[in-house]
C-alpha cells in the first residue's frame, strides 16, 4: 500500500515537472489559424488548383548529340563524261543516186605536165615552159583556172577535159609560133577530192583520178574500218547536203556497195550507233562515281560520327557536372519534409519537371510504421497567407481504400507528411519512460 502512495507521489511529481512522455500531434484552433480538414477527392482537387510549377531539369538532357548534324561529304559530284550506250535495231540502208561516169575535168590546183619529145626519143622538158615550176614538175592550175606558160601567157584549161586541154594549148603554141609537138598530163590531182574520217585507220583526203573513185578505193586508202563493233558500224556519205547510209554487214555483203562511184565533194564517216568502248567507259565512269559517292558519304558519315561524339562528350560532361552539384546538395530544389511514425522520417525531394503526389512522399522510403503509426491520422500540412495559416489535410487510410486520394493530393513546397502514433504506443512509450523513473525511485528508498 505504501509502495503504490509511493509510486504515484512519484507519478504526479515527474507529470509537475514535464519528464512524462508528450505525444506529437495535430489539433485544429478556433482562431482558425489551424484548420484540419478531411482528405477527399474533391479536397484534392481544390488543392491541387494552387499554382506550383516544378523546377525544370536543365535543358541539356534533352538534347541530342546528332540533332543539327548534316553530312558535309567533299562536294558535288562531278557530272558523267559518257552517255549510255543503246543497242540500236538494224540499221538502215539509204544509198545515194547513182552518179554517172564522165571525163575527168582539170579543176583549180591540179597540176600539169607539158612534154616535148627530143631528138633522141627521149622526153624532155620544153625550153623555158617548166622554169618556173620545174620543182613541181609543171604547171599549177590557178584560182582562174589558167596556166602560165612563159612566152606564151596564161591558157585557162580549169573544167576542161585533157583532150580539151590539150586543144586549146596547141592552140596558144601555134599562134605563138612554138612548136606545138607536146604531150599533156596531169601530174597531181588536187581539185577533186572524197573526205575521209571516224572509224578509220587514219582520216584522210582522197583524190579521184582520170580513173574515177569508188567507196572500197576510199576506205582502202584511209586504211580501213577500225571499229571493233562491226555489226552496228555504218558508213555515213554526206552529198549536197543529204546524208546517206550504208551499214558495214551490207558493205562486205554487197559488191555493189563497194564498186559505189564517188563524186568531188564527198565527205564519209564511218560511226557506229554502239561502241564498246564508250559503253566500257560508261560503265566503269558509272563505278568510278558510285565509288565516289560511296567514299563521300562514308567521309561524311566519319565526320559526322567524330562531330556526334564531340557533342555527346560535352553533353555528357554537361550532364554530369549538373548530376554532381545535385548530389553536393548545390542545386536549389523543393522539398517535402517527412516526420512522425515513418519508417524513414527526412527530406522528400520533389522531382525535376512533374508533379508529386502524397503517395510519392509516403512509399519513398518504404511508407509508414503499422506497428507504431496511426492510419487513420496521416496529415499533411501546408501553409498559407504566408506561413500564417496552416491546414491539415488529414487523411484517413484505416480503410485503405482511402490511400487512393493519396495518390491525387499533389505535394507543394515546404508541405509537411506527419503521421501520428497509435494510442498503445503513445502509453507504450510514456510507461518506457515512467518505469525507469521508478525503478531510480525504488533504489533511493531503499
Amino acid at each position: 500500500m505504501f509502495r503504490a502512495a509511493f509510486c504515484c507521489l512519484i507519478f504526479l511529481g515527474l507529470s509537475a515537472c514535464g519528464a512524462v512522455y508528450i505525444s506529437p500531434s495535430v489539433t485544429a484552433k478556433e482562431d482558425g489559424s489551424v484548420q484540419v480538414i478531411p482528405l477527399t477527392a474533391q479536397i484534392a482537387n481544390a488543392a491541387n488548383s494552387s499554382v506550383y510549377r516544378p523546377k525544370e531539369i536543365p535543358a541539356v538532357f534533352f538534347q541530342n548529340a546528332g540533332a543539327g548534324g548534316s553530312l558535309r561529304g567533299t562536294g558535288a559530284i562531278p557530272d558523267p563524261v559518257f552517255d549510255q550506250q543503246q543497242r540500236p535495231r538494224a540499221l538502215e540502208l539509204r544509198v545515194p543516186p547513182t552518179s554517172l561516169e564522165t571525163p575527168y575535168q582539170i579543176g583549180v590546183g591540179d597540176v600539169v605536165l607539158l612534154a616535148t619529145k627530143s631528138g633522141n626519143n627521149t622526153i624532155a622538158e620544153l625550153s623555158g615552159l617548166l622554169a618556173a615550176q620545174n620543182s613541181r614538175r609543171g604547171y599549177t592550175v590557178q584560182d582562174d583556172g589558167a596556166i602560165a606558160v612563159p612566152d606564151v601567157g596564161r591558157i585557162r584549161i580549169a573544167d576542161l577535159t585533157l583532150e580539151q586541154a590539150e586543144a586549146v594549148i596547141f592552140q596558144e603554141l601555134v599562134e605563138q609560133q612554138i612548136n606545138p609537138s607536146f604531150s599533156l598530163e596531169i601530174a597531181e590531182f588536187n581539185s577533186q577530192r572524197v573526205y575521209l574520217g571516224g572509224a578509220v585507220g587514219k582520216p584522210t583526203v582522197v583524190p579521184i583520178t582520170l580513173t574515177g573513185l569508188n567507196l572500197i578505193e576510199a576506205v582502202s586508202a584511209s586504211g580501213g574500218i577500225t571499229t571493233p563493233d562491226l555489226e552496228f558500224a555504218s558508213i555515213r556519205l554526206y552529198r549536197d547536203g543529204s546524208l546517206y547510209q550504208v551499214p558495214y554487214t551490207e558493205y562486205l555483203r554487197r559488191a555493189d556497195l563497194q564498186k559505189m562511184r564517188l563524186v568531188a565533194g564527198d565527205s564519209i564517216f564511218v560511226d557506229t550507233e554502239f561502241e564498246l568502248q564508250k559503253a566500257l567507259g560508261y560503265f566503269q565512269e558509272q563505278i568510278t562515281l558510285r565509288n565516289l559517292r560511296r567514299s563521300a558519304r562514308s567521309e561524311a558519315i566519319a565526320e559526322l560520327q567524330a562531330e556526334i561524339a564531340l557533342r555527346s562528350a560535352s553533353l555528357s560532361e554537361k550532364r554530369s557536372n549538373f548530376q554532381a552539384r545535385v548530389a553536393l546538395d548545390a542545386v536549389d530544389r523543393d522539398y517535402v519534409y517527412l516526420t512522425g511514425e515513418l519508417i524513414k522520417p527526412g527530406r522528400f525531394e520533389l522531382p525535376f519537371g512533374r508533379q508529386a503526389t502524397l503517395a510519392d512522399a509516403l512509399y519513398i522510403d518504404g511508407g509508414f510504421n503499422t506497428e507504431s503509426g496511426d492510419s487513420s491520422q496521416i496529415y499533411v500540412l501546408r501553409g498559407t497567407n504566408g506561413g500564417t495559416r496552416v491546414i491539415a489535410y488529414r487523411l484517413d487510410a484505416e480503410n485503405v481504400v482511402n490511400l487512393v486520394v493519396a495518390t491525387r493530393l499533389q505535394m507543394r513546397p515546404n508541405d509537411i507528411v506527419f503521421v501520428a502514433e497509435q494510442p498503445v504506443t503513445r502509453w507504450n512509450r510514456a510507461l518506457q519512460q515512467i518505469f525507469p523513473t521508478l525503478s531510480t525511485a525504488r533504489s533511493l528508498t531503499q
